[in-house]
C-alpha cells in the first residue's frame, strides 16, 4: 500500500519505519527542508536518534507527495496541524483515509485534532493513539495502540496497515473519548512532573493520576464520549506511560516548572513541543463552556498561565471540600 506520513517529528518518524517495516511504500513529509539532504543520505533523523530510516523510505517537502496514497498519516504538531492539512488537501486522492496521530485540542475553536483533519481535508479520519514513546517503537518493543473510528472498516484497514509482532493494534467506534484521553493525559503528565520537581513522592502521582482520570473521563461523557474508554489504551495505558517516564516531554518540562522554572524557560529547556501545555488552555476552556468539574486542570491552568506558585495552588487542591470519591457511589 502507498502511504505518506505528514510530519518528520519523534513520532512521525517512528510510524514511517514501522509501515516501511511492514512492507508498504512509504514517503515521510517534513517542514524542515534543511534536513532532508541528511534524512537521504545519512537515513538518520535528529528528532528520532535511534531510528534508522530504511533505505526505501522516500523523504519530500512537498505537499503532492500525498498524491496517490491510500493512507495518510497526519503526525505533525497540533498547533500547525490545520495548515498543514490546508497545504495537503488539494493533492489527496478520492478515496484518502487519513489517520490522526497528533495529541492535542486546537486553541480557540476547541475542536480535536481527527476534527480539525476532517474539516480541512474532508476525508474520514481514523485517531491511532495509545501509550507509545517513539524511542521505544523504533527499537521494536512490544507496544499497544488504538485505531478509533465510528466506522468499523476503517478502523480495521489502519489496524492491518499497523500492526506487527511488536506493535498490537485494537480497534475501537469511540474516536472521541480516545482523543480526549490522548490529549488530556499529557496535561496531566505535566501536572505529574510539576509533583516530582517539587520533591513530592509516589503517593502524590498515584492520586493525581488517578483523580485525573476521573477528570478525562467527565469531559469525556460531557462530549458523547464512552466512559469505558478511559480504562483503556488511550485513557489509563497512556496515562501511565507519560506521567511515568522521563521519555515524556511534559514530565520533563513539570519536574523544571516545579523546581522553580517558568513555563517558558521549562518548554526552551526541553527542546521539542510540549503538548500539554497549549492542551491546558483549551481544556480549561472546554470545562467552564460545558460547566465541567475538573479541579487539577483549573490548578494547571492557574500556574502555566496565571503565574501562581505550583505549592500553593498543590495546598489550595489539597483543600478544597470533602466529597466521596465516586459521584454515582450508591448512597442516597
Amino acid at each position: 500500500m502507498k502511504v505518506a506520513v505528514v510530519g518528520s517529528g519523534a513520532w512521525g518518524t517512528a510510524l514511517a519505519i514501522r509501515l516501511c517495516n511492514n512492507g508498504h511504500t512509504v514517503t515521510m513529509w517534513t517542514f524542515e527542508t534543511e534536513l532532508i539532504d541528511r534524512m537521504r543520505t545519512q537515513r538518520t533523523n535528529p528528532r528520532l536518534p535511534n531510528g534508522v530510516l530504511p533505505e526505501q523510505m522516500q523523504i519530500s517537502g512537498d505537499f503532492d507527495c500525498v498524491s496517490g496514497c491510500k493512507i495518510v498519516v497526519v503526525a505533525c504538531p497540533s498547533f500547525s496541524i490545520r495548515s498543514v492539512c490546508r497545504g495537503i488537501a488539494p493533492h489527496l486522492d478520492a478515496d484518502a483515509v487519513l489517520v490522526s496521530v497528533a495529541k492535542g485540542i486546537e486553541e480557540g475553536s476547541l475542536l480535536r485534532m481527527s476534527q480539525v483533519v476532517q474539516q480541512e481535508t474532508g476525508k474520514p479520519v481514523v485517531v491511532l493513539t495509545g501509550p507509545s514513546h517513539a524511542e521505544e517503537v523504533a527499537l521494536d518493543i512490544p507496544t499497544g495502540c488504538v485505531a478509533a473510528c465510528e466506522d468499523r472498516k476503517l478502523a480495521e484497514l489502519v489496524q492491518d496497515a499497523f500492526m506487527s509482532d511488536t506493535l498490537r493494534i485494537y480497534t475501537s467506534p469511540d474516536a472521541v473519548g480516545a482523543e480526549l484521553g490522548a490529549a488530556l493525559k499529557n496535561v496531566i503528565a505535566l501536572c505529574a512532573g510539576v509533583t516530582d520537581g517539587l520533591g513530592y513522592g509516589d503517593n502524590t502521582k498515584a492520586m493525581l493520576m488517578t483523580r485525573g482520570l476521573t477528570e478525562i473521563a467527565r469531559l469525556g461523557v460531557a462530549l458523547g464520549a464512552n466512559k469505558d474508554t478511559v480504562a483503556g489504551l488511550s485513557g489509563v495505558g497512556d496515562l501511565i506511560v507519560t506521567c511515568t517516564s522521563m521519555h515524556s516531554r511534559n514530565r520533563r518540562a513539570g519536574i523544571l516548572i516545579g523546581q522553580g522554572k517558568s513555563p517558558e524557560q521549562a518548554m526552551e529547556e526541553v527542546g521539542a513541543v510540549v503538548e500539554g501545555y497549549y492542551a491546558t488552555k483549551s481544556a480549561y476552556q472546554m470545562a467552564k463552556k460545558l460547566n465541567v468539574e475538573m479541579p487539577i486542570i483549573q490548578a494547571a491552568y492557574a500556574v502555566l498561565y496565571e503565574g501562581k506558585e505550583a505549592a500553593q495552588v498543590v495546598a489550595a487542591l489539597l483543600q478544597r471540600s470533602k466529597k466521596p470519591e465516586s459521584e454515582d457511589c450508591g448512597w442516597q
